[in-house]
């Protein structure tokens, strides 16, 4: 493959390589400890939350979240969750899962997500307790208008935001908006600890549910304080009974120490990361936008756009099938544009009966692509993909 989706596992792959081996040379500890409340740290500072919440996958992340805020009595069987119908599998299983009901929302395609007019359309003929909304490739909808509807609506928002690391409006990162979102460091993404995910948020109690619902159920994570809250609470009433004491649903989502070190030494790198896929989506754009075949993506609402991809949206089934043909000939990777309408997708055949139109999402599962934009990429890279979208 001569451009992968991703070159390396790692942004300066030898020096990380390098780095990590010394670490765990060196390391007491490998199961979760300092280093990953360190990233914690870190990532919250960099994000502007007030809390970090480490875990072992993007995945993991989102179904946390939702079983959170179930335990915290915010969500309950049977409520009704609006998600982007152009999304990933985990976002949308975990509602499934946890017996609630998902009720997807169509996005524009020139925007490539959800936006405040999709979500006033379906909030028209249902009535919902949460939206759990995708910043899809690095992009958003307006997502700052989609936080005062759920404000006025009393919807808990949530995001996705494992797809859009880095991208900001001039109200905030893209991740803030709601009561907590969720970050992805599986390789590809805008950094790498090889599998890892993050939950940052500003919300006191939701970060300590998502902290007991990370491990066991237990409180060995919290602080002090939060102990003595909960052990006075059960009538707990000793360190030697709290070490098995498990107060609330919950799952074995820890990370690893490994995952903590990469975290924080990858953050080095990030900032110079963002900048860099922000040119060179910048670049590609002029050509997308010289070519009739394609629909340009509007994004002058975004201040900074941290890209996790190059995303083309072709005006019809059949132009798209023309330029899969080029860049696959090319030896370029591509991908679908992630799952495409999420009522296609088998599992949700399976467990949902209602199925809507969704215009948009099924223009984008039938005319969209993508192909991997990341520092690594060469000037004969940039090159190469310039031409194969030229008309």
């Amino acid at each position: 493959m001569r451009i992968p989706l991703m070159r390396k596992a790692f942004l300066r792959e030898e020096e990380t390589k390098k780095a990590l081996a010394n670490f765990i040379i060196s390391a007491d500890r490998l199961s979760m400890d300092v280093e990953c409340r360190k990233f914690e740290i870190k990532f919250a500072a960099f994000q502007g939350s007030k809390h970090a919440v480490l875990f072992n996958s993007g995945a993991s992340a989102n179904l946390a979240m939702l079983q959170a805020l179930k335990n915290l009595g915010k969500l309950k069987e049977g409520d009704k969750i609006g998600f982007s119908a152009l999304t990933w599998s985990t976002n949308t299983m975990p509602i499934l899962q946890l017996g609630m009901i998902p009720v997807v929302i169509d996005v524009r395609p020139d925007v490539i997500n959800t936006t405040s007019e999709n979500l006033l359309e379906r909030l028209e003929t249902t009535v919902l307790q949460a939206l759990f909304i995708t910043n899809i490739l690095g992009f958003t909808g307006d997502i700052d208008v989609i936080r005062k509807i759920c404000i006025d609506k009393n919807i808990i928002l949530i995001e996705d935001n494992c797809e859009s690391l880095g991208t900001q409006l001039p109200e905030g990162k893209a991740g803030n908006f709601g009561i907590g979102a969720s970050f992805s460091f599986f390789v590809a993404h805008h950094m790498s600890t090889i599998e890892g995910g993050m939950v940052c948020t500003s919300d006191d109690e939701f970060a300590e549910m998502l902290t007991m619902v990370r491990a066991n159920g237990w409180d060995r994570n919290l602080t002090t304080e939060q102990q003595q809250k909960w052990r006075s609470q059960h009538g707990i009433e000793s360190d030697f009974q709290a070490k098995y004491t498990f107060y609330d649903l919950a799952y074995n989502f820890r990370p690893t120490e490994i995952t903590g070190f990469l975290g924080q030494y990858q953050m080095q790198f990030l900032e110079e990361n963002i900048q860099k896929r922000e040119q060179n989506y910048f670049r590609i754009e002029k050509i997308v936008k010289d070519n009739p075949d394609f629909i340009s993506l509007k994004h002058s609402h975004i201040k900074t756009l941290s890209t996790f991809a190059f995303p083309f949206v072709c005006k019809t089934p059949e132009l798209r099938d023309y330029y899969l043909q080029k860049f696959q000939a090319a030896g370029v990777e591509i991908r679908p544009m992630i799952a495409g309408n999420m009522q296609e997708q088998p599992f949700y055949k399976k467990y949902i009966s209602i199925i809507y139109d969704m215009p948009g999402a099924s223009m984008m599962h039938s005319n969209g692509f993508y192909s991997g934009n990341y520092p690594e990429l060469l000037e004969d890279d940039l090159v190469l993909i310039e031409n194969l979208l030229k008309k």
